[in-house]
């Protein structure tokens, strides 16, 4: 009898190691690497997750009802924002960078994130210039000159430099990726796909919440 029960308890403890909610943790350089030197969070008492994307891309189209599922269930001790991305020579992903930071001026993010990502995957507009962001923008509620004088400013130029700036401080390359505290960077092809994107991206705010953040 206690031989049998002993034999139970291997066989159990042997399919526990097996299970996928098994793996206690995730490993630095396979499922996400290290932001060197690190970038200082904006808020001191929170860990910060920040994605960086581009409207263009169809990888963050796709993400994005997964990040904002995500979002309803983080813990109370993150503060989660997004930054677009913009990489050198590419005109397109600063001109979305200033239409993103535009809304964000204007107050219509709500507005204007999910319905720019469907207008350009979804039903396929060609988006990509001022003039053609214009007119998207005042098919939702903003007018015309009001979008291009905020475009434009001086408010958005300063928030579209310190974006082109992270993202070379995060030191990637490509999007979707996020950054966990400043400190540590993840995306899909590290993770083998964008659920367990999610998943390194829990693992790091405990990580962090451990460290004494």
């Amino acid at each position: 009898m206690i031989r049998g029960f002993k034999l139970l308890f291997v066989i159990s403890a042997f399919a526990l190691l097996l299970s996928p909610a098994a793996k206690a943790e995730f490993d630095e350089g396979i499922e996400y690497k290290k932001v060197v030197p690190p970038v200082r969070a904006e808020q001191k008492d929170k860990i910060e997750v920040v994605e960086l994307f581009w409207y263009g891309c169809p990888h963050c189209y796709s993400f994005e009802p997964k990040l904002n599922k995500w979002k309803k269930t983080m813990p109370a001790n993150v503060t989660f924002k997004r930054i677009p991305a913009i990489f050198p020579n590419r005109k397109s992903w600063e001109t979305h960078a200033r239409a993103y930071y535009t809304a964000e001026l204007l107050g219509v993010v709500d507005k204007i994130h999910q319905p720019l990502f469907d207008a350009l995957h979804k039903h396929k507009q060609k988006v990509f210039t001022e003039d053609a962001l214009a007119n998207f923008f005042a098919q939702h509620g903003v007018d015309q000159k009001t979008f291009k004088d905020t475009f434009n400013s001086f408010g958005v130029t300063m928030k579209v430099n310190i974006a082109r700036d992270l993202t070379r401080r995060y030191q990637i390359d490509g999007v979707p990726t996020v950054i966990i505290n400043g400190r540590y960077r993840t995306h899909a092809s590290l993770t083998n796909g964008q659920a367990g994107m999610l998943k390194v991206i829990d693992y790091l705010i405990q990580k962090e919440s451990r460290a004494g953040k």
